[in-house]
């Protein structure tokens, strides 16, 4: 293993803050300078946007809840939640972008928290969604059933659960996260991809089982008359999750089989795999990019697509624009007034 001189502080086996190289035949044959660099540009560059949308999309959900909606049935309680949990997943991004470009200096205690508050969203984010998607195909097959009008005591008690679960997968991750040359990262890689696998596998049979009885049951000529407009939601929502979870699922899968242990290679064997990984490398990045944009296209697709929202925030984009007219109104009234009252003012 050799360390590159560039910026971006390095080493060609762990350039990944979740994944690092563990590969026992690679040597100074399998140089990881442009991958290093493609990866620390392109995650700093759509991280930052990533970001950018979901501070703005998610504390806007909060904020119009708080104002206009009833925080105590489970409906809201889940959207209340989801966007805390993409502001908590959200939270890690600029730390892992500045960590790809100058690396870990942050020092472990910080590698270890941040790591730790990650995970917490992106599990209990995952765990929303599922949850979402199960309580509106009761509303849908069964509407008059006890869980659609849930509200008070059991709404935050289903809120505790969420979280308590999340942190509960999420510790075993941070147990052995460390800062290795620079780089925060987790000794025990393969727990975590086959965890986040299962996890994807969990929800992808929740999303099709409940999505598709839904569906069929609007597809009944007794259905509203609004159905096609739900059809047409459902199949977004469906498509946007497997095309930004499931390549990414399927890299890290993939690039898993790099952790298992391999018998010594000579040169030649060691320079193809090298050149084997490349791809799969450059698909991480772009494939997680994808993945990680969920957290700011969740308050886009299942907040503001509903017509009570949109009347929400446009309420409160009217009052807002009343407050700077008034405003303005009183600057001006102020203005006049202090000219008329003083000795510049002339007809």
């Amino acid at each position: 293993m050799t360390t590159t001189d560039s910026p971006f502080n390095t080493t060609t086996d762990e350039y990944n803050y979740d994944y690092n190289y563990t590969d026992d035949y690679e040597d100074e044959l399998c140089d990881k300078t442009n991958v290093i660099q493609f990866g620390a540009i392109f995650t700093s560059v759509f991280f930052s946007i990533v970001v950018i949308l979901s501070l703005f999309g998610n504390i806007l959900v909060i904020v119009i809840l708080a104002k206009f909606e009833n925080l105590r049935s489970l409906t809201n309680t889940f959207i209340l939640n989801l966007a805390i949990s993409d502001l908590f997943f959200t939270a890690g991004l600029p730390f892992w972008a500045y960590s790809h470009v100058h690396g870990w200096t942050l020092g472990e205690p910080a590698c270890i928290t941040v790591t730790f508050v990650f995970y917490v969203g992106f599990y209990s984010s995952l765990i929303l969604l599922m949850l979402m998607t199960v309580h509106r195909y009761v509303a849908v097959m069964n509407p008059l059933s006890d869980i659609v009008s849930t509200t008070g005591c059991y709404s935050i008690l289903a809120c505790l659960i969420i979280w308590v679960v999340s942190i509960s997968i999420a510790i075993p991750g941070i147990i052995f996260t460390k800062v290795v040359q620079y780089h925060c990262v987790s000794a025990k890689s393969l727990l975590g991809i086959y965890l986040q696998n299962a996890l994807f596998l969990l929800s992808s049979v929740v999303f099709i089982f409940c999505y598709s009885q839904i569906m069929c049951r609007l597809l009944r000529p007794t259905a509203q008359r609004r159905r096609r407009r739900t059809l047409k939601l459902i199949f977004t929502l469906m498509v946007v999750f497997f095309v930004g979870w499931a390549p990414y699922n399927v890299v890290i899968f993939l690039r898993s089989f790099y952790y298992w242990p391999k018998p010594p290679a000579d040169s030649k064997t060691v320079a193809r795999h090298c050149a084997e990984s490349d791809p799969l490398d450059y698909a991480f990045y772009v494939s997680r990019f994808f993945a990680f944009s969920h957290c700011c296209l969740n308050p886009v697709f299942y907040v503001f697509v509903g017509v009570k929202f949109k009347n929400h925030l446009k309420k409160m984009l009217k009052g807002w624009g009343h407050k700077n007219n008034s405003i303005r109104n009183r600057q001006s009234r102020l203005t006049i007034t202090s000219l008329t009252s003083g000795e510049e003012f002339s007809m």
